[in-house]
């Protein structure tokens, strides 16, 4: 009997002649995190998809405690003791978190609901592994952090010895990171065995015991972690040297591009998300923007960009007002938007790459004239910027929501930062994007701040915060908590700020 409780072996998926896993190799033992590394598009999903029998492999073979298993659904992979926590949660707002911890798996008393039962299950698995929450609380009212807790519940309830966590701390704050790591940490010594996939090198050292590297669906390899250094994983995920530190020069401010004066904006449900917020970005500086998720960033953006109505205050675009004005007219006064949410604001998912790239200025020339579209010039286009920003797909007439979701941000990046916009807003604009991805699009920022554009970045990544940022407006609850400056404030003074200590 071996010490493994996953061996992968030569796992390959073909999809239409493109191999996604190409002999892919791995192993996980008993009680260990083993951090799954690679660049967007190498394959992690998938390979983790068919670990979670949500896909089928074309051919290799899976052992679970050393017995051969051939899963047909992902029913099956939960029978084998297999749970998976997504990066995009997968809870019941409107219901309870006792609720949705026991969904599908309600333990019954006759024909009647035994709820008592639930509970005391409940309690007990978050006693044993240290996941306060309140189970009567509804998901809606509860914060990203606790709803990752329930969804940690929710697997362990159903059994899960095997656990895989996809991106998990992709929208913590730093205090909430380091609870998260304790709670990893006390599921192994529990003897549960982690699979963590992550873009984050910092969080492999914290908490991995060895990281298998993949790139573009072949294994690299596996190493113990604390023999493997940060460049060392980056160049072998990526297959060339990474830049870890940003170059970056003093800014060189011009003119003020964007104004907001007491701007008051609600939710959906009519309370106010922003409260009297007045800044400003001028050329050739990005104002980063710090908060925990949830604290009117959406509002904040959806507002400036003419998504959602302001119900008082100003928005001025080079003096020009634009509060309340069309999202076309806003885009015209020259403004560039990176969504948060690539598949929903940012991309039309059965287009091509081709039309994609051209969805805002479609109607100019020079691809189009007299209302007639020029396609052998939308074509030229696609194919320069798709070379540029180094987009990965088979052709320009490919649809988007074919690519991988770091190939269908790169569409994004590489249609804003090409159009000639004064102020560019960036939100979460490196979402799940790996460390050879992220160096490139901070480096088009910088650019761009170097031209004399206006950048607001919004992000949940203090480090790419602190890097790019030449000023840092913190936001708690709709309300400005503070602004500083990278050079004088650190992580813990900003998670601070975050939470709402002044």
């Amino acid at each position: 009997m071996s010490d493994n409780a996953v061996q992968m072996k030569h796992i390959v998926k073909e999809f239409n002649g493109f191999k996604a896993n190409n002999d892919i190799n791995l192993e996980l033992k008993k009680g260990e995190i083993l951090a799954l590394l690679g660049e967007n598009g190498a394959g992690k999903s998938t390979l983790m998809n068919i670990l979670s029998g949500v896909l089928i492999p074309t051919s290799g073979e899976i052992k679970i405690n050393d017995t051969i298993i051939k899963f047909k659904s992902a029913a099956d992979a939960k029978e084998n003791g297999i749970g998976m926590v997504y990066q995009h949660f997968m809870l019941e707002k409107s219901f309870t978190v006792l609720e949705n911890i026991i969904l599908g798996h309600e333990p019954t008393k006759g024909i009647f609901l035994n709820l008592k039962k639930a509970k005391q299950k409940v309690l007990a698995l978050s006693k044993q592994y240290g996941l306060s929450v309140d189970l009567n609380s509804k998901v809606e009212d509860i914060t990203i952090a606790q709803q990752q807790k329930v969804e940690i519940l929710k697997v362990l309830y159903r059994g899960a010895n095997i656990l895989i966590f996809d991106e998990p701390t992709a929208v913590l704050t730093p205090q909430e990171i380091t609870e998260f790591i304790k709670i990893l940490k006390g599921l192994s010594k529990e003897g549960r065995s982690i699979i963590l996939i992550t873009h984050k090198l910092e969080e492999i050292k914290a908490v991995a015991n060895r990281v298998t590297i993949i790139r573009s669906g072949k294994s690299v390899g596996t190493f113990n972690v604390a023999q493997v250094s940060d460049a060392k994983m980056a160049e072998l995920m990526v297959g060339r040297h990474v830049n870890m530190k940003l170059e970056k020069k003093k800014s060189q401010l011009g003119n003020e591009v964007l104004s907001v004066k007491d701007l008051k904006v609600k939710e959906n449900r009519g309370n106010l998300a922003i409260k009297d917020l007045s800044f400003e970005v001028k050329s050739g500086e990005i104002l980063g923007i710090a908060g925990i998720d949830g604290n009117g960033q959406d509002e904040l953006v959806e507002a400036i960009t003419g998504l959602r109505q302001v119900s008082s205050g100003k928005i001025k675009i080079q003096n020009q007002d634009i509060t309340n004005q069309k999202v076309r007219k806003i885009t015209e006064a020259g403004v560039a938007t990176i969504p948060a949410d690539r598949q929903k604001y940012g991309l039309v998912l059965q287009m091509s790459l081709v039309k994609n790239l051209v969805l805002q200025n479609y109607y100019h020339p020079p691809y189009s004239r007299h209302k007639i579209i020029n396609f052998k010039n939308m074509n030229l286009h696609a194919k320069k910027l798709i070379n540029m920003f180094d987009i990965r797909a088979a052709n320009e007439d490919m649809a988007a929501g074919e690519l991988s979701g770091g190939n269908q941000q790169k569409i994004i990046i590489a249609r804003e930062l090409n159009k000639n916009s004064n102020l560019i807003i960036a939100f979460q604009p490196t979402r799940g994007l790996d460390v050879g991805a992220i160096e490139y699009i901070h480096k088009q920022l910088l650019k761009a701040r170097a031209a004399g554009k206006a950048i607001l970045l919004i992000s949940y990544e203090l480090d790419e915060i602190m890097q790019l940022s030449d000023r840092i407006l913190v936001l708690h609850n709709g309300q400005k908590s503070g602004e500083v400056t990278p050079q004088s404030t650190n992580e813990t003074e900003l998670g601070l700020l975050m939470t709402g200590i002044k």
